[in-house]
């Protein structure tokens, strides 16, 4: 307690941080490229398990490759690709970390409301405030961005949905018959020995 009777709270907090996770220096002017990327997987792993049991849309697979290319490759905290940061520059990593942790808050509550769209959207901008973290850390590495990881996404996306629904008008009665039977003597083929 300080002189007027009030606990210190900052002190309190980074106490209890201390003793939770005993592997972070609480001082350490490169901690926000860690819990950055911590952060970052456990959320990805959320939405994963979100998505996992039906198909994908080409959205909800791009947020998820977007997160993947931004964790790739992450680099410990000792690398010689991570830079010291200045004060103005820390100063930004903690304004992308706050916003980070508003978009992370409202991702829970989408969660637990079943909002897969909206966690489909936070996803992206809780990778992008990840992604301007590395930048700043790490700026010699080369991260894409949301627009190129959709592009292709989509593009994917449309050739598997092609593969699933050719484009054919209308076809007869005679050409699904004949496509039929052309599958069945091919697996019929292949299970002969």
């Amino acid at each position: 307690m300080n002189e007027d009777g009030n606990m210190n709270t900052t002190a309190d907090m980074a106490n209890k941080a201390s003793e939770l996770r005993p592997d972070i220096d609480l001082n350490d002017p490169k901690l926000g490229l860690k819990i950055a990327a911590e952060r970052l997987s456990i959320v990805r792993y959320v939405f994963l398990v979100q998505i996992e049991d039906g198909i994908a849309s080409a959205a909800q697979r791009a947020s998820l490759e977007y997160a993947d290319a931004v964790l790739i490759g992450w680099p410990e905290t000792d690398s010689p690709e991570v830079v010291d940061l200045d004060d103005a520059q820390l100063k930004i990593v903690r304004e992308h970390m706050e916003l980070m942790e508003g978009y992370i808050g409202k991702y829970s509550q989408m969660e637990h409301d079943g909002d897969l769209d909206g966690m489909t959207d936070t996803l992206i901008r809780i990778t992008e405030r990840v992604a301007e973290v590395r930048r700043l850390y790490q700026p010699d590495f080369p991260l894409p961005t949301f627009a190129e990881i959709r592009r292709v996404v989509q593009d994917e996306w449309d050739e598997d949905m092609g593969k699933i629904d050719p484009k054919e008008d209308n076809p007869t009665a005679g050409e699904i018959e004949e496509e039929t039977e052309s599958a069945d003597g091919a697996a019929g083929e292949g299970g002969q020995a």
